[in-house]
């Protein structure tokens, strides 16, 4: 007997499915990444198990309960009125939760599913439109020439820079980024790009919100997860649905007596440098920590500017790699970055 049920409309490629076991055929003889997600989600148990990305630390063993997952999915289709036949792409691993998440939606929503390999440019070789696609922001830098082909894209799995998100401003795509974890089953939160100046994200419904003592961001969503999650981040809250994103508390840098976030710093500098960076600390016998700047770049001619940045968010060195660390879902593993350019 399996746990789960099949969205009569969920279809893949335009390919319909009698049954779970048929769907789990379909995707194993022909290389589709998620086969092994399905025979998990068909499976008899209650829960799924999951690691989390390992971009804000050591990957975790998690167990998800699928009844969870599916009130996830049921207010993501809420939220952008999302329900069965929307044509809908994957482009993410299967193997961490924003990948078997949209393969959530998807068999509980009834959509139609197109399943491409996991790559920097997922749209390179597609031509067909889609109402609806979740990428990491590199996914989305190269696949700006042909984002018009989707007509809802949530982005999650890293910050965007400013330039990346003055170019989505303004086009025909309604572009959102999400806020969320693998404990929260994905976004339990939304900030609107397409035409927007302001940086607030919303809560989807049935979310409430609140601070700790370090005034980081607490998440009580019953339908999500039977615990109040209390989390790393720096918030501001502004009322009981929107709050605005300031950083990890556990990247602060200590300089000199002034705490300082570098993911401000690094959205202060993404205004003014174009390339792929960021901001970090170094031990320092004066300061204590000092701010550092690391470039992804072999070469070592950028044209910097701090003029924008506080006295004490100055980096006091720059640092190049020719390669930054990334997480295997494709976000910049900030860590094992910095220990690797500052050894």
């Amino acid at each position: 007997m399996k746990s789960a049920s099949l969205h009569k409309c969920f279809r893949i490629n335009g390919q319909g499915f009698e049954s779970a076991d048929e769907l789990i055929d379909y995707c194993k003889y022909r290389d589709i990444e998620g086969y092994e997600f399905l025979e998990d989600w068909f499976g008899k148990s209650k829960n799924v198990n999951v690691y989390t990305s390992g971009s804000t630390g050591k990957p975790k063993f998690m167990t998800l309960a699928k009844s969870n997952m599916v009130n996830s999915a049921l207010a993501t289709a809420e939220y952008f009125n999302i329900y069965a036949n929307t044509k809908a792409l994957l482009c993410m691993s299967s193997n961490y939760i924003a990948g078997k998440m949209m393969w959530v939606r998807a068999l509980t929503l009834g959509w139609h599913l197109t399943v491409v390999k996991p790559q920097s440019n997922p749209l390179k070789h597609l031509e067909g439109s889609f109402d609806f696609a979740a990428m990491v922001p590199l996914q989305v830098t190269q696949s700006l020439p042909k984002l018009h082909l989707i007509r809802q894209l949530i982005i999650g799995g890293g910050v965007l820079s400013n330039v990346l998100e003055d170019q989505l401003k303004n086009i025909k795509t309604n572009v959102y980024v999400t806020y969320g974890m693998t404990e929260t089953i994905t976004h339990i939160a939304i900030r609107e790009i397409t035409g927007k100046t302001e940086r607030l994200y919303s809560v989807l419904p049935d979310i409430k919100i609140s601070l700790d003592s370090r005034n980081c961001l607490v998440i009580d969503a019953p339908k999500l997860n039977n615990q109040k999650i209390v989390t790393n981040d720096l918030v501001k809250i502004y009322n009981n649905n929107q709050f605005e994103w300031l950083g990890r508390i556990d990247h602060v840098i200590n300089s000199g007596g002034v705490k300082l976030s570098p993911e401000v710093i690094e959205k202060k500098l993404s205004k003014s440098l174009p390339f792929n960076f960021i901001v970090g600390s170094k031990k320092d016998e004066v300061l204590g920590e000092k701010v550092i700047l690391i470039i992804e770049s072999k070469s070592h001619n950028q044209d910097l500017n701090f003029e924008n940045l506080d006295r004490f968010e100055r980096p006091k060195e720059v640092l190049y790699l020719g390669a930054f660390c990334y997480t295997k879902n494709g976000k910049i593993d900030r860590t094992s970055t910095i220990s690797l350019a500052i050894q």
